[in-house]
């Protein structure tokens, strides 16, 4: 815990000051009544006191002043805080392998249902969009705080061929800047951006280079997110073991490609997870969902000191007028 202005810390050492008079003062009362020579006289005169609790009122008094001091001081902690400004952008991989029946019922059919799922459990302030791709890339819901459109669009995901992974970067890219410039009158900029792509397979499309060479390739959009500042976090979707028919008879391996999604993650600064079951997938965006919605701040947490301050004072009036008729 730190405070915002410690310098009332210093108002403690009166507090201190204010302890020590009070049992110098019971010192110099205890022996003022031993000067009674005659105890039998001193029985009479002297009423009978209370015990320990006699104190109570000015210990009580002496710690709301302390308390109290504290709460001066701005105490602040760090605490997790809803965000309230920020993008993300869902980017799920609809090609041909995603109808695989390794993650039941299928491959597509479990990334729906942990999308939607992760829809609903996103932070109501932050703007989430959508973009599918396979041979291509399509932004079907451009970032927005309303869920139901993300719901909809994703239940209406159809398969298509190929796997144009870079192109999908390139789409959410251009939808944050989008939506950023939409905003760019509000007095603290554009918001964060996050972009979260859930794929199966290799990129295949475009073709003909090497993954780092291709211009429109999914290496080069990762990089061109690091340099936006729009880190990619990437999900492996899928097992080893995945297989489609694509003509009778005739299946096809389907394996996952974590090394390229691991690539994309680390040229964009983002994060690589893999998943191999639907609940595992809810798994990783639930916690994409708390890493991306909410954010560790310093806020003040006075009003507990300040609570318990007042408490305490009220305990030593009060305890003062029932032990000793008076204010204490």
């Amino acid at each position: 815990m730190v405070f915002g202005q410690p310098w009332w810390l210093l108002l403690l050492l009166v507090v201190v000051a204010l302890a020590v008079g009070y049992v110098l003062l019971l010192r110099r009362r205890r022996r003022d009544v031993v000067k009674f020579t005659n105890l039998e006289l001193l029985d009479s005169i002297a009423p009978h006191r209370p015990g320990w609790y006699r104190h109570l009122p000015a210990a009580a008094l002496i710690l709301a002043l302390a308390v109290l001091t504290v709460a001066l001081a701005g105490p602040m902690a760090e605490a997790k805080v809803p965000r309230n400004r920020a993008t993300v952008v869902l980017v799920i991989d609809v090609s041909l392998s995603m109808q695989a029946t390794d993650v039941e019922p299928s491959r597509l059919a479990a990334a729906q249902a942990a999308a939607k799922s992760f829809a609903d459990q996103l932070t109501p302030g932050i703007n989430l969009g959508l973009v599918s791709f396979a041979g291509t890339a399509a932004v079907l819901v451009s970032p927005t705080a309303d869920r139901d459109p993300i719901k909809r669009a994703v239940d209406g995901l159809k398969l298509s061929e190929s796997t144009a992974t870079g192109e999908a970067i390139f789409a959410a890219l251009q939808s944050v800047e989008t939506f950023s410039q939409s905003v760019a009158g509000s007095a603290d900029g554009p918001p964060p951006a996050r972009i979260v792509l859930m794929s199966d397979g290799k990129q295949t499309v475009p073709g003909g280079m090497t993954p780092e060479e291709e211009p429109r390739g999914s290496f080069t959009a990762a990089r061109a997110a690091q340099k936006a500042g729009i880190p990619v976090s990437t999900i492996s979707f899928g097992t080893a073991y995945g297989s489609i028919e694509i003509n009778p008879g005739d299946r096809t391996p389907v394996a996952v490609d974590d090394d390229s999604m691991q690539r994309i993650a680390d040229l964009s600064g983002g994060q690589f997870f893999t998943a191999a079951t639907e609940e595992e997938l809810r798994r990783v965006y639930d916690d994409l969902s708390e890493q991306i919605g909410y954010e560790t701040r310093r806020v003040d947490v006075s009003w507990p000191w300040l609570a318990g301050g007042v408490m305490l004072l009220v305990v030593g009036v009060a305890s003062g007028m029932v032990l000793g008729r008076r204010l204490p």
